[in-house]
């Protein structure tokens, strides 16, 4: 995949986001070192580099976070609907 694809797959991603302002959803987060964090958070606003979301921690406590598009098209965070536990992206794509 070449780097024009790979940045209308990150506008693809941008955009459906977009849409999903407002909606939550079921993050998990690959932070490395064997660290994965998951959530559930509400996708607050769509930036042309990245995205921030309001995540439910423990205890009640909300954490404000933001992800680069490229997080997704990564496979390092992936996002899915909370009812039906489908993916929002399911394509995996490679790097």
């Amino acid at each position: 995949m070449d780097l024009a694809e790979k940045a209308q797959v990150v506008d693809r991603i941008r955009l459906k986001l977009i849409d999903c302002i407002g909606t939550r959803l079921k993050l998990r987060a690959n932070l490395g070192r064997s660290r994965v964090i998951e959530c559930e958070g509400t996708v607050l606003q769509a930036h042309p580099q990245l995205f921030i979301m309001n995540l439910e921690r423990k205890r009640g406590h909300v954490a404000r976070q933001s992800y680069q598009y490229v997080d997704i098209l990564t496979g390092t965070v992936e996002l899915s609907y909370i009812d039906s536990n489908e993916s929002l992206f399911p394509i995996a794509v490679e790097a």
